[in-house]
Order: structure tokens, then sequence, then C-alpha cells
């Protein structure tokens, strides 16, 4: 209201500390390659206006200044960080962080009167001076936006910058030559995280002041959807808005340097408080900046595609440039400022087809990226026609069905993908598609036949349909349900060692002790999660005992599994044990729940499936309860595909998904919940904390897969069968998202186009994957004592 101009610098997407800080300091948008680098070092060399600087002094994070120190040319950028360990989300008091930053400032002044050569250094033109304050975000992270840490760490930001910018001008004599930009990399929704496209995260404030800036300017109306002027009462203030790359470019004009080489940013010209030839100058010098850029990557295209494929930009051609430039220069002389048969033929045939791809590519000095993206279709389609007579029993056995129940189950098939590609927008469409599920009894006539195999499917089946309408996981973190899934898991334990105690002799003495060793693991399971959320209410941070047995839980989670029998039933239940001792540990709320209900749902389906094989007239020489998991399947005892086989590998389709979206995950980055790795650990670790939120993910695709390779070995499906099934049902789902990618829009929408699109494409992959992992879990045993390890044979 006194001394500057305001306004909100619309950021993109991720909207994560790195890609702001980049599009604030070099003026463009991160490439995403960096998210391998856990958005800490730089994937390619770039310039930045500290690069461009005389000399720029920083102070904050180790993880943000230390990669604009990296690279620069010369030694004229001096950065003071903290140690990377005090970024931690359970410390008592992370406000730390950003009065860390005042007083090293304020001590660096005060030395620099007694440091000639350091006082000269900060009376050269010029310069920059970057205060980094990390406390917000990480307050912000701990504890929500609307927590009373959050608001006083605000306050100790707004007092901390008052005496900041009061010391500045007492140390330059009040000369007016100092401005202050004041802005944000991203912002964070009301739950604590960010990384998406959410309002609340790529909204940012932008407020500037002192030399070069205009000052306020009192308007009479503003035209805003939103209504951030009537909340802020700045109604008659005016606000402009900027795109966040165009901040580097400001900067850099009002300290006098060159554009940063690299920025794609368009200088704010309504922030600038200087001449009208000035301003005509800078932006057709930011013009010429960004028309070098097109110049070189046109050049480099040109170079690398063949003439007659090359097509130059019409509206940017040469001659058009000259005459564009041209223009320009002459408006500001006359101050006109505001103007692609399994046989050698069909492999010769490939090799061939490969070859070509191959040279085509050559001669256009395309990179290797393109040989693997356009190669890898070939030995892929040469296996899938190699299997020629897989895919031809497919079609006679739906060729020999009478045509309406073929019409039948073509309709409920495109009913069925059609549900699944619209549950990835709206997660309700799962609770639809586990209702009709719930109705499968009545409609092969399982219910008469299986009445109590048949009540189990429906109540998991619409227990199991609440959890799509629940909200998205850690909105609203409640530890009561956590410690209710415990318990029931405990329960459930209890009633199994109960049965398997009367049915089983040998039980007591030879399993019993694993399963009182895993049912303490999900007791010490509860007292972690239970003790840790007290210990990081009371800000006394993360025990450390409390993180050894976490990790030790993680760690036997893979191990005790293999321990107990290969029957088909014992082990499942083991793994399901194991697993859940570790998903209470990653869990913050009704979470928790979801993969007992969902395992329940899939010991009812394998009983279900066996009844269905009963049914259809095919011998079932064991009971579920006395097959054991084999690691090498007897080929002979494999049957043909049927009708049936469709509608199996299609409900393990539904029920993939389901395990991913059950939970409230989203095809988002700010989804997924930091909070839920603070039983193993509360420092920033971006590869760690990724590595455990993965698995937590995870869990729930292991449990489905382990069930599934139960069904395959009771039906005695062939799993090379089932995945050409899933390929199919997967291609079509694909054809579905292919259409509906996006070129144009926001940088999320296209992202999350091409997302969709690379989920379903991966699916099989990623099925091959979980497969391998399911069958290791399920037919995997060790022996202690000394004996060696086996497969059972």
């Amino acid at each position: 209201m006194h001394e500057g101009s305001w306004g909100i610098s619309h950021t993109r997407v991720p909207t994560e500390s790195r890609p702001g800080h980049v599009a604030l300091i070099a003026g463009f948008y991160e490439d995403v390659s960096a998210v391998a680098k856990g958005w800490k070092e730089n994937p390619v060399e770039f310039d930045s206006l500290l690069n461009e600087s005389k000399y720029t002094w920083g102070w904050g994070s180790p993880d943000i200044l230390s990669m604009f120190a990296k690279d620069v040319s010369g030694d004229h950028v001096f950065i003071h960080t903290y140690d990377a360990d005090d970024e931690d989300f359970g410390a008592h008091d992370v406000t730390k962080l950003d009065t860390w930053v005042f007083d090293n400032v304020k001590e660096f002044f005060r030395a620099a009167r007694n440091n000639q050569s350091l006082f000269s250094k900060l009376n050269e033109e010029k310069i920059v001076f970057f205060l980094h304050l990390l406390g917000i975000d990480t307050n912000g992270h701990a504890h929500r936006p609307s927590s009373r840490e959050y608001k006083d760490n605000i306050k100790i930001v707004d007092a901390g910058i008052k005496e900041i910018v009061s010391m500045f001008k007492h140390f330059y004599g009040n000369d007016g030559k100092t401005a202050f930009v004041f802005t944000a990399d991203h912002g964070m929704t009301d739950w604590g995280v960010h990384g998406a496209g959410h309002p609340s995260e790529t909204l940012t404030p932008f407020v500037t002041w002192g030399a070069g800036i205009k000052y306020p300017q009192n308007v009479s109306t503003q035209q805003f959807e939103d209504a951030f002027l009537k909340e802020w009462k700045l109604e008659n203030w005016k606000r402009q808005d900027i795109n966040q790359a165009d901040i580097a470019p400001l900067m850099a004009s009002l300290i006098g340097v060159p554009f940063p080489l690299n920025s794609v940013g368009i200088l704010p010209l309504d922030y600038l408080n200087n001449t009208d030839l000035f301003k005509a100058e800078s932006i057709f010098a930011n013009a010429i900046q960004i028309l070098e850029q097109f110049k070189v990557k046109m050049t480099q295209k040109k170079e690398v595609t063949l003439s007659f494929l090359f097509t130059p930009f019409k509206l940017l051609s040469e001659s058009k440039q000259h005459n564009i430039l041209r223009k320009a220069r002459s408006y500001i002389k006359q101050r006109k400022y505001d103007e692609a048969k399994p046989s050698r033929l069909l492999q010769y045939s490939f090799v061939a087809i490969g070859v070509l791809v191959a040279f085509f590519l050559l001669i256009q000095a395309y990179p290797w990226t393109y040989y693997i993206y356009c190669l890898l279709p070939v030995p892929i389609w040469y296996a899938v026609l190699r299997e020629f007579q897989v895919i031809q029993d497919l079609v006679a056995s739906l060729l020999s069905c009478p045509p309406s129940h073929f019409v039948g189950y073509l309709l409920v098939s495109t009913l069925g993908i059609e549900v699944l590609v619209l549950s990835f927008f709206y997660r309700y469409m799962l609770t639809a598609g586990l209702i009709a599920f719930a109705g499968w009894p009545f409609i092969t006539q399982l219910w008469t036949r299986a009445k109590r195999t048949s009540l189990n499917w429906i109540f998991f089946s619409l227990l199991l349909a609440v959890f799509p309408l629940m909200p998205v996981v850690g909105r609203k973190p409640d530890i009561s349900l956590v410690m209710t899934a415990g318990l029931l898991v405990l329960l459930l334990s209890l009633f199994v060692v109960a049965s398997l105690t009367k049915r089983k002799d040998s039980f007591v003495n030879e399993e019993l002790p694993l399963h009182l060793l895993q049912m303490l693991s999900m007791v010490l399971s509860m007292y972690v999660v239970y003790s840790t959320d007290n210990s990081l209410l009371k800000k006394q941070g993360l025990p450390l005992i409390n993180q050894i047995i976490s990790w030790i839980i993680l760690a036997s989670s893979f191990v005790l599994p293999l321990l107990s029998p290969p029957i088909l039933f014992e082990r499942l239940f083991s793994i399901l044990l194991s697993l859940m001792s570790t998903y209470i540990l990653l869990s913050r709320g009704y979470e928790a729940l979801f993969p007992l209900v969902l395992s329940c749902l899939m010991f009812a389906w394998i009983h279900m499936e066996q009844e269905t094989l009963q049914q259809s007239g095919v011998s079932c020489k064991q009971k579920v309860n006395s097959i054991q998991f084999i690691y090498n399947t007897d080929l002979t005892q494999l049957r043909q595909l049927c009708l049936d086989d469709i509608r199996r590998a299609f409900f393990l389709v539904f029920f993939l998904v389901t395990a991913f979206f059950g939970t409230g995950n989203i095809a988002s980055v700010n989804s997924f919940d930091v909070t839920s790795v603070y039983c193993f650990l509360t420092v920033f670790s971006p590869f760690i904390m990724g590595a455990l939120m993965m698995w937590k993910i995870l869990i729930p695709f292991v449990l489905v897969m382990c069930a599934f390779e139960a069904v395959q070995l009771t039906t005695q499906l062939s799993s090379k069968g089932l995945f050409l099934m899933v390929l199919v049902i997967s291609d079509i789902m694909a054809l579905h998202f292919f259409f509906l990618v996006r070129d144009y829009g926001s940088w999320l929408d296209i992202g999350t186009s091409i997302s969709h699109y690379v989920i379903v494409m991966s699916m099989t992959m990623v099925l091959v994957f979980l497969n391998g992992l399911a069958q290791l879990l399920t037919t995997k045993k060790l022996t202690l004592c000394g004996k060696p390890k086996s497969h059972l044979i």
C-alpha cells in the first residue's frame, strides 16, 4: 500500500522446490528428468541470474543453494547453509531454519564493517542477496497450514523480513538503490503437501518494492475470477499477476545484468518504474534473447532431420524475423514505444524390419532413445505372432459358444472396460463395479451350490465398495482406525490359530511359533504407530527405538512368510500377517483397513473360482485347504482357455486398479502423504521416503497377485494365456487413453493424460514383475537350523 507493486505468481506443475527455484532464478521451467536427481542436482547446465550477477551471497537450505552455486562461471557466488539433518519434519521447533538465516545475515553485515575486502564487494553494483526461508514449508508438511505452528512461523518470518529490510537500508545509508523481491517457489494444500496443480499449490505471492519498482497504484475496479482481493481488502490497489518464469528477467532488469541465457520469461513491464525508452529497449533485448533460443533449437532439429521432412515454422521464417526486429527498432527510434506364422520367414521378416527401422533412424542422427522406442515393438510383436496358436485357441473357443452368449459376454466385457477407464477419473466407478461383482453368485447359480462361500463374497465385495467413496488418504489422519485395523488382524490371527490347532496335530510344535512371532510383529507395529504419533504431537521427534523396530519389521516381512508351509491357505495368511505389519507402520487413517478387507475378498475369490470350475465340469482333485504352492508347474495339468478365463483376467485387472485407487491414491504427486513414513524417518530424504511410499502402494498389489497365484493353481490356468488376455484388456483401455492424450492446456492436464496412457501400457510389464514377486513369496521355502534353502518341487 505504501512502497511497491504486487500480484500473484502463477507456477507450473510439478510444484516442487527445485523446479520452482529454477523458474524464479533461471527463468525457465525445469525438465522433468530432474526428478531422477531428487530435485537436487542439475541434469543439464544452465545459466541463471546468480551466474550473471557481479556477486551473490545466499543463506538457507543446502538442497537449494548448492544447485545454483554449482557450475557457475567464476568465483562470485557464496553460499552459507545449515546442516541437511536440520530439515527434520519431526523436530521440536523448525522455525530455527528461518531464524538461522536471519541471524546469519545480520552477523554477516556486522562482520563486513570490519572487513575492508568484503565491504568493498558489498558496495559493488549488480549484486544479489538470496535469503531462502524453509521453516514455513517444513511446518506446513509437519503440522498442516492451519496449525498454530504454521501461523507462528509466518509471524516470525514477517518480523524477520521487517528487521532485515531495515538493516539493509541502514547499511547502505538509505541510498534507495536496493530492490526487494518477496515470493515463493510453490504453495501448499490444506493437508500439507504440494507437487500437483491445485490452485493452493500453483498460486504464490509476489511482492516487490524499492529501486526501479512502481509505487502502489490506486484503482476503482479490478476483474479477477478469484476472491483474493476482497479477502485481503486490496480491491483498490492494482494487482498485476505474472508467470513465475517472468520473475527472472524482472530481477535481471532491476540490477542491470543480461537476461539468463535459457530464460523463457517475459519481462513484466508494468512493474518497472523507468522511462519508456528503457522499457522498450529492455523488452526488445528480451525478445532477441528468446529468439536466439528459437534459432538454436531450429538449427539443432534441422541438422538431425532429413531435408525433405523438415518444415520450418512459417510464422517465424528468417525473413519475418528480420521484418519484426527491423520494425521494432524503427518504432523505438521514432519514440513510438507503445506500438509394424512362426517360421524362418517370420524371423527373417522381423529382422529385416528391424534393420530398416534402425537405418532410417541412423541417417537422421536421432538420439538413442528413439531406437528403443521404435525398435522395441519389433521383438514384442515377433513373440506375439510366435504364440499364434494360443490366440487361435481363444478365437475357436469364442466361436464355439452360442451367439447370444458371445454377444452377452461382449457387452459385459465392454461395459467392464469402460468402468475401468472411468475409474481413473471417478473413483466411485470402482464402487459400482464391486456392487456388480456382489451379484455374480446369483447370475451363475453359485448361490444355490455354495451359499456360505457366496455370502462371504457378497459381504466383502460390498464392504470393499465403501473405500473408493472415502476421502483421499492423508487429509484427515486418524490413528484410532490404524489401531482398529491392527486389532482386527490380531483377532483374525487368533481365530486362524485355533482353527489350525484343531485341524493339524503338528501345528503347535512346528508352525505355532512362527504365527506367534508374526502376531508379536503386529503388536509392535501398533505400539510404534501409537508411540510415534504421541511423540511427534509432543514435538519430541521420532524415538530411536521406534525407528529401529520399524526397519526390523519391514525387513522381516520379506523373510517370515518364506518360513511358513507352502500349503495354500497357510502361506497366504502368513503373507497377509507380514505385509499388514508393515502397512500398519505406513498408515495414517482408514487405509489401514483396506488390505485386510481386500485380502478377505481374495480368499473368498479363490473359493468362488474353484466352485465355478466344478460347476463347469472340470475336475478338481484337491480342496483349497490341502492344495500346495509348487515352484515348477506340471504343464500336463494345464487346460485350454475358456470364456471364464476372460472374466478371471478382467477380475485381476479390476482388483489391481482397485488396489491403487481404493485408498484414495490418484495420479498426482500431492496425493501421497509424507507423514505416512514418520515411523521410519522424519529427516527429509526423497529417495528413501519415496521408496517407502511406493512399497505402501505396492502391498495391496502383492496381496492381489498372491491370491491370483492361488487362483491359477486351483483352476489350472496357464500364466501365459493370462498375460495375453491382460494384454488385450490393457490395450483396449490404452486405446481410450490414447485418444484422450492432450497436447494443449496446462502442464497438469497434459501430464495427467500422458500418465494415464503410460500406466495402462505399462500394466503388462508391472504384472510380470508382480507375478514374479508373488511366485517367490508363495513357492519359496526357507528352513532353519542350518538346512539349505530349497524350492518345494
